[in-house]
């Protein structure tokens, strides 16, 4: 049994962290040249960026929250 619940403030800095590390290794692979260097940044790149900052947001929507249960 858990004696110590993992509290919303905690799942926001996880759900943070994961947006952010998510969001550099988007820019990580483009720039190491896994991806076509002429062809810029295409449509799943994009998404994967916008997917990445709304985990981002999600992530800070769950500071104020405080020490309660998640």
């Amino acid at each position: 049994m858990l004696t110590n619940p993992l509290t919303k403030r905690q799942l926001g800095i996880m759900i943070s962290v994961f947006g952010l590390l998510a969001f550099i290794a988007i820019f990580l692979f483009d720039s190491f040249g896994t991806s076509d260097p002429d062809a810029g940044f295409g449509p799943s790149q994009q998404l994967a960026l916008v997917g990445s900052v709304l985990l981002i947001l999600l992530g800070f929507t769950l500071y104020p929250l405080g020490d309660t249960p998640a």
